[in-house]
Order: C-alpha cells, then structure tokens, then sequence
C-alpha cells in the first residue's frame, strides 16, 4: 500500500491506476472504520488528513485524465476539514525517486518524457512546468550532491502540496478549506 508524495507524472499507467485505489481504500477505512490494512503506516500516516488525501486524489485524477483515462470514482472533499499535509513520509521524496528507477528500470516509465530524475539538474527540469523562472533560479545555486538532492526533492513536494491546496481553494471558493 503507497501513497507517493512526488508529481504523479512520474508514476507510469500501473502505479498510477494502483495509487488511484489505494486512496480510495484508504480513505474508506479512516471514513467508514473499516479494519482491513487500519493499522498500516500508510492509512495512519493520512489518519488526521482527510482533506491533503483528497486533494492527492484529486492531483491523481488530473494525471488520470491527462492520460485519457476516464474516472467515474470521486471523492467528496471532507467539510470543515482543514488541508494539513502529513509530516511524515514513508519514505523520504529523494528515495521515492530512487524507488521509482528501481522499479521502472525493465519497465514502462510515467508521462514526464525524462528518466526519473538522479541529480539536481534533471530534477528541476523534470519540475520545469511547475517552478516559476526566480524558483528555478534558487535552486540552481546548490551544488549537485545527494543532500542537495532530497532537500530540493522535498522541497519541490511542498511546492505540489501549497500549489494544489491553492487550486482547491480557488475552485471551492467559500469552503473551509
């Protein structure tokens, strides 16, 4: 059971289709108290986060749809539920990546035409649709190293986490969020 933190144009059909049901799984154990998998990392990890698992649900679909695919399962964005990101990750954003290169090495790939990124410059221009040109330009000014590398990795999952929060905002106008 995963839930990745990084772009979702990094997963390809499979891990994509495969996260697609794991949020829903998720979110039905921690809405309905369903036992299946309640005790996994995972599910606890979202357990105070109901609005953050919709809104990854809803970067999910975008991907999903990007792709062509069709989507018939939404999710109803928890009311009165601030967006509060988990603080924790199963695994660091740096090593999701690594993961992702393990996986995908004999594999089809996600959308993003690059290899999954290794370095500082293939990550940021992986990023490039989603980083303003004054963002780009700080992060350049670090050195290539893998510290480097999972500060701006985790760095850049943030920038996902506020940009989709805005965008939820915008589109709910009024909601609590």
């Amino acid at each position: 059971m995963r839930v990745w933190d990084i772009h979702p144009g990094f997963l390809n059909r499979q891990s994509l289709l495969g996260e697609h049901r794991e949020i829903h799984a998720i979110h039905t154990i921690l809405t309905l108290g369903k036992k299946g998998y309640s005790r996994h990392p995972e599910t606890l990890r979202w357990r105070d986060h109901l609005g953050a698992l919709w809104l990854r649900h809803e970067q999910v679909v975008v991907e999903m749809r990007v792709r062509g695919f069709n989507h018939f399962s939404p999710l109803l964005p928890p009311s009165g539920t601030e967006i509060i990101w988990p603080s924790v990750f199963i695994d660091a954003p740096s090593r999701q990546f690594e993961l992702l290169a393990e996986k995908y090495a004999q594999k089809e790939q996600g959308r993003f035409p690059l290899p999954i990124p290794t370095g500082v410059d293939e990550l940021l221009a992986s990023h490039a649709h989603a980083l303003t040109s004054s963002e780009r330009r700080i992060f350049k000014t670090h050195s290539d190293t893998p510290d480097t590398f999972a500060a701006i990795a985790s760095a850049l999952v943030q920038l996902l986490r506020q940009s989709a929060a805005q965008k939820a905002r915008a589109v709910l106008g009024a909601s609590p969020f």
